[in-house]
């Protein structure tokens, strides 16, 4: 990937230009060369002597490096060196500390809380309002919506071998399933999200439910939010279909066509009796009623049977997140670490949604179908139908293939990532925030724990997605749902973040996979086999920092390394024996001489 070179800091072309900016500080001016190479389209703001309060050190004096994409700090003098690379997108708040008058040493600066488990905290001289020029220019990039600019992602001139957007074909995905079939048909009546606009716009429904009846069922159903399928079992044709709740309210509502259609659901494979899994508590999916929604009724859903999974909402998970982030940064809470961790409740959710998922992946195994969805459909239904198919297809296993479960179940069916990440919008309280993805993301890293060789790509791709959920570097995990992306021309205007993993797809590999086509996966989801994501949740600590990559993987792939280099050479040697110079060849010999790939293909490293 090509770098871009250092554009020099011109103040008529800057976007900032106003008071506070004419006031910058001269040594703010003085653009020194950077110590990290700019992306494509990345343009240097302003540089300011700083000092970082680390909170796993002394106070260290620098210069901060503020771009339209990151903020960067080095150190000046300190031994070992210390720096700090942070995606604007990563900021969630940033806010004044201490004022004009506040004494002590260093309580005059700011405050930076990011969306990845880490604070920032850095001290300025109190005299002449030397913190507002960077504070408002960190203001206006880090949240660039909040402030009529683009998100970095639209200004990003990235070039990459890969084209990431073609990596998730509706049809060719639905095609590898074996659909359409004499049950299950293909339509396009959303095709211009006239049946629902957080839908993708190819649906797959039953093959005997006719245009007008998905009109009439989606009236029945939160934000027309209809059940259709996901995922097929080639061998004994059990669906998981995915929706929203019914419209059921206080009164009790009833819809024919909907149950009607629960039943041609249920009919398609012969299922005795179509399980729905709402995954709220049964208390919770109760008081839905109240503002409209509700759950399938057993007198109204015949044969059908209704089981809740007791997964809490999205303010319970963002809560659940706030304690873990407290007990794990800037220090570890040691002395009390156990019962801190389980005041957290975050592995007890973790666990709830492995064994929601687990319970959904062992019905179809079994040959029945059955529904999925929460109150909207769009956060813990996406969990639960995603982890599933993880468990049931080995496909979803592999780099492609996880790639196109996230494009599928998440992206394509709207969850709604604007609301939940908040990209490049400065209202960092606002309660539609929640870690649902991060959730998903980490329930998969659970998973390849316990299977190490059922998984093709490795705990590295997993960090990636959820740095670049947040950086607004890609246009992968931008917007709500596809038809805001379609009116954002996001594929058009912005890079995804498959472009960069496919042209480096060796880094993302697991060296220990091994294809196994019909496993189905089945995790146990007890608090005894859950681990902590320490790689992930403590990585900014420096003493874990250190122990990232186990010894037996680091020895793995020194060992690959040994190995290809080997059969380099190997090949080496045989072109040159087989070139036509080599006199010492005999014509027969010659003849029968072994290509180089039939060489390697016998070699047996003796490791």
């Amino acid at each position: 990937m090509a770098s871009a070179s250092i554009p020099v800091y011109n103040r008529s072309n800057n976007p900032l230009e106003n008071s506070s900016s004419q006031n910058a500080s001269r040594e703010s001016l003085k653009m020194e060369p950077l110590a990290v190479t700019l992306l494509p389209g990345e343009e240097r703001v302003i540089d300011k002597d700083i000092m970082y309060i680390c909170p796993f050190s002394r106070p260290v004096k620098g210069k901060v490096f503020i771009t339209n994409y990151r903020l960067y700090f080095k150190s000046a003098d300190a031994d070992p060196s210390v720096t700090l690379n942070v995606p604007l997108g990563a900021i969630g708040r940033v806010e004044k500390m201490g004022g004009a008058s506040s004494r002590g040493e260093n309580s005059y600066g700011l405050d930076i809380t990011c969306k990845d488990m880490r604070n920032l905290r850095f001290a300025l001289k109190q005299e002449g309002h030397s913190r507002r020029d960077i504070f408002d220019i960190l203001f206006r990039y880090a949240f660039p919506l909040s402030h009529g600019l683009l998100l970095f992602a639209y200004l990003s001139q990235e070039k990459y071998e890969e084209n990431g957007w073609s990596v998730y074909k509706p049809m060719e995905e639905f095609r590898r399933q074996g659909l359409p079939t004499d049950k299950w048909r293909i339509t396009f009546i959303n095709d211009n999200y006239e049946l629902c606009d957080t839908y993708p716009t190819i649906l797959v429904v039953p093959f005997k439910a006719t245009e007008e009846d998905l009109r009439k069922v989606s009236t029945f159903r939160s934000r027309g939010r209809i059940p259709v399928l996901s995922w097929i079992h080639r061998e004994n044709q059990a669906v998981i279909c995915r929706c929203s709740q019914p419209l059921v309210g206080m009164s009790g509502k009833r819809n024919k066509d909907d149950e009607r259609y629960l039943d041609v659901i249920r009919e398609a494979n012969g299922t005795a009796k179509l399980t729905i899994y709402d995954a709220r508590p049964s208390v919770n999916a109760v008081a839905n009623k109240a503002t409209g929604g509700g759950y399938e009724g057993d007198d109204t859903y015949q044969n059908a049977e209704l089981v809740f999974l007791d997964i809490h909402n999205i303010h319970v998970m963002r809560e659940s997140l706030k304690k873990l982030k407290d007990i794990v940064y800037p220090n570890v809470e040691e002395s009390h670490w156990l019962s801190s961790l389980e005041s957290t409740h975050w592995l007890e959710h973790i666990k709830l949604v492995l064994s929601g998922a687990i319970q959904v992946a062992d019905k179809i195994s079994g040959g029945n179908s059955v529904v999925v969805h929460c109150s909207d459909g769009w956060d813990r239904t996406a969990q639960l139908t995603s982890l599933a198919m993880l468990m049931l297809d080995s496909h979803y296993r592999t780099l492609r293939g996880f790639q196109v479960l996230l494009e599928k179940e998440w992206i394509s069916f709207g969850h709604k990532f604007a609301s939940r990440i908040g990209h490049g919008d400065k209202n960092h309280a606002d309660q539609d925030r929640s870690p649902i993805f991060v959730q998903f993301i980490d329930c998969v890293w659970q998973m390849t724990k316990q299977f190490p060789t059922a998984f093709e790509f490795n705990e590295r791709l997993l960090m990636t997605i959820l740095d670049h959920l947040f950086s607004c570097r890609f246009g992968t995990f931008l917007y709500n749902c596809e038809s805001a992306r379609d009116t954002n021309e996001v594929r058009s205007k912005t890079v995804s973040l498959w472009s960069l993993v496919n042209s480096d797809s060796t880094s993302y590999l697991n060296p220990f996979y091994t294809p196994e086509s019909s496993r189905v996966l089945y995790p146990v989801a007890s608090m005894r086999h859950l681990e902590l994501w320490v790689t992930y949740y403590i990585r900014w600590n420096p003493r874990i920092r250190q122990q990232q990559q186990s010894p037996v993987e680091q020895r793995y792939m020194e060992l690959l390394a040994l190995r290809d280099e080997y059969l380099k050479k190997l090949e080496e040697l045989q072109l040159t024996d087989s070139s036509p110079n080599s006199s010492h060849l005999s014509n027969s010999s010659a003849s029968n001489a072994a290509s180089p790939t039939q060489h390697i293909n016998h070699l047996h490293t003796p490791f």
